[in-house]
């Protein structure tokens, strides 16, 4: 019975949060004339296939986390927002000589994440100091804030992905991030 009540808390957390996204994202941006404009981060691949980070990437990844078969994910950023957020940035890399489909356990085993398709819903922060799973947001309609419509990534490529987790407490300093079928990996948070 206190699940059903822990859940429904959840829900409205997420319910409130994905709200006040909403409301924050409204607003138009007006363009400044002295701004420069908006740069993309983008890979290149050397003659040996392995792909490069860009200029505006971090070379040295926070973490680097083994999956299945050729599958590895490398996570190049953890950032809290003032809206409460927790984004986990990265790269999902296929270092194999074929194409690797990515495993449908990484969406997670909720039934309203998954019936959105394959994406890294499964994934969840572990406080273990503060006794708290925390699990990637999702929208009014049960998607997940994370990268979504993942399917098989071709040998040698690479695919940007991010998810969206509720800020820990500021005191919190370190979490385990967790996705299914990779190995999990120790994040510092600042």
């Amino acid at each position: 019975m206190n699940v059903r009540y822990a859940r429904k808390g959840l829900a409205s957390l997420a319910v409130a949060s994905v709200a006040l996204l909403a409301v924050g994202c409204g607003a138009e941006e007006k363009p400044e004339a002295n701004k420069p404009a908006a740069t993309t981060t983008s890979t290149q691949k050397t003659p040996a296939g392995q792909v490069q980070p860009s200029a505006e990437e971090s070379a040295e990844p926070l973490a680097v986390l083994k999956g299945r078969k050729s599958l590895r994910l490398a996570l190049t950023s953890v950032e809290r927002d003032a809206g409460g957020f927790l984004t986990v940035k990265g790269r999902l890399t296929n270092t194999g000589e074929s194409g690797s489909a990515v495993p449908a356990q990484v969406s997670g085993d909720e039934t309203e994440v998954v019936k959105h398709g394959t994406s890294l819903g499964g994934a969840t922060l572990v406080d273990a100091v503060g006794k708290k799973r925390y699990y990637v947001l999702r929208d009014t309609d049960g998607r997940p804030l994370t990268t979504s419509g993942l399917a098989i990534v071709p040998a040698g490529d690479s695919v940007e992905v991010f998810m969206q987790f509720p800020a820990p407490p500021p005191a919190t300093t370190d979490v385990s991030f967790q996705l299914p079928t990779f190995e999990p990996a120790t994040l510092k948070l600042s």
